[in-house]
Parts: C-alpha cells; structure tokens; sequence
C-alpha cells in the first residue's frame, strides 16, 4: 500500500477551489451513512440536506469532480464514495504522528475515525520521559528525541499537534525539518510555517467562545421580545376607572362595589 510521502492528493493541480475540498468530507460523511444503509442513489436535494449545504452549492462542487448525476436518478451513492475519497487521497495509507500525549492526545489516539478513513496513527510521541513506553490506545509512547527517526521510517508526511502552547512552535519546526508537510494543529497558538506546508487549527476554546456569543444574542433576542410584548400588552390594556379606583370596582355608600353586579 502506498505512503503518504509518495503520493499527494491532485485536488490542487486540478484546479478544486479551496471552500469546494473543505467541503468534501462533509459530502463523504453523508455518503459513507447512506452507503451503510444500502441506499444506492440520492438526489442533490437530499445529499445536500444531509451535509447541510444547498443543492446549487452541492452540484458545483461535484462539477469539479467531474460527477453530474443522472436526471430523474440522482447520484450513484458507491461511485461517490470512491470518487471523493480518491480525490481526498483516502485511497492509499496515510500514517500520521501525534506530538503530545496528554489528555486530549491520548483521546485523539483512541479515535477511531481514524482508520476507517484512511488514516494510520503510526507514532505517539511526548518529552516526558514518564510516558516512554506506556501503551496508550494499544501503541507504546516514544520519546520526542525520537521524533524525526520516527517520522523518516514511517514516512509521516502528517503531524498532530496536541502540546501546550509554549512548545507547539518548537514541534512544529522540528516536524517540518523532517519532513511533514501537513499539520493538524490543537495547540491554542498560531503556528509559522514555511511554504509548501498546510496548517488546520483546531482551537475548541475558540468554537465555544462562538457558540456563547450566539447564546447570547439569542437571549438578548428573547429579552427583546419579551419586552416589546408586555409594551405591546400595556398598550391595548383599558384606561383606569376615573377617580383614581383601579381593576372592575366603583365605590359605594357600603365600600367597593363590583363594577359588574350579579343578576
């Protein structure tokens, strides 16, 4: 099976619009769920719901593929499955390192996903010399000095980062000199690195920090309506009894008096 280090992906030299590949994966999630179920085509309609996008979106993304659909049929649901996975390079065998052994380290080694989406966890690396050897998720810890032997015999051309912020820019320097060129990056800092070398960042603070501020505007939303409806109520709400007297009663030579009498 082929590495990483011999073959890329061909999305750039085709010409796959950046927003169009970030895209893919959630057209091969859709798929992959639809497959599993047997389903063996779908529409545009519904594959673009299912990844939550829209339809118009969806087709112009599968034009870059080269995939258009049949009309009254929809999309072949397996060819699909094949078609963006190769063009995603899920194909061949990635084997990827990950830097940082800590708790979410030690989460993202026993991820699952991993494998079942063409990805092989190949190494697991931390400084602390406390963890060399201890199996996390089946695979023993490796020291750091270790790092670029590691990633010249595996051929990794994919590193994760899941150090503290203060040493993430050392690691990545070291991957880079040793040859990765793909960098999936958990550390809450911004990494340099030098052309030829993509960076995603993954910051879950940052995405919880989003969701607060819509929680917000949401509450303040409410806030404003409820408001404008008890504006809106004390606005059709019937004028006082004159005399001061308020809600249905008159005064009377005996005291309050209903405004309404009983027949």
């Amino acid at each position: 099976m082929a590495t990483g280090r011999t073959h890329r992906p061909a999305t750039r030299s085709r010409g796959i619009p950046e927003a169009t590949v970030a895209r893919l994966p959630l057209y091969l999630r859709a798929l992959t769920a639809l497959s599993e179920r047997s389903v063996p085509t779908v529409s545009s309609e519904e594959l673009a719901a299912a990844a939550g996008v829209n339809s118009a979106k969806l087709r112009k993304d599968f034009s870059y593929l080269g995939s258009y659909g049949t009309r009254g049929v929809g999309y072949d649901v397996e060819y699909l499955v094949y078609q963006i996975s190769r063009e995603l390079g899920l194909t061949q065998d990635w084997p990827v390192v990950i830097v940082g052994i800590g708790n979410l380290g030690a989460a993202l080694a026993g991820y699952g996903g991993f494998a079942s989406r063409g990805f092989r966890v190949a190494a697991l690396i931390d400084a602390d010399p406390a963890m060399t050897g201890k199996p996390v998720a089946g695979i023993p810890v490796q020291h750091s000095d270790d790092l670029e032997k590691i990633i010249e015999e595996d051929g990794v051309s994919i590193g994760v980062i899941a150090t503290p912020a203060g040493v993430a820019q050392q690691v990545c320097d070291r991957l880079v000199a040793a040859g990765v060129t793909s960098i999936l990056n958990f550390a809450p800092t911004v990494l340099s690195v030098p052309d030829g070398v993509d960076v995603r960042k993954v910051d879950l603070s940052i995405e919880l920090q989003i969701l607060a501020f819509h929680e917000q505007r949401k509450a303040g939303e409410e806030s404003n309506a409820e408001a404008a409806a008890e504006a809106e109520t004390a606005a059709v709400a019937p004028p006082a009894p004159r005399g001061g007297t308020t809600g249905g009663s008159r005064k009377g030579p005996d005291g309050d008096v209903p405004a309404v009498m009983p027949a």
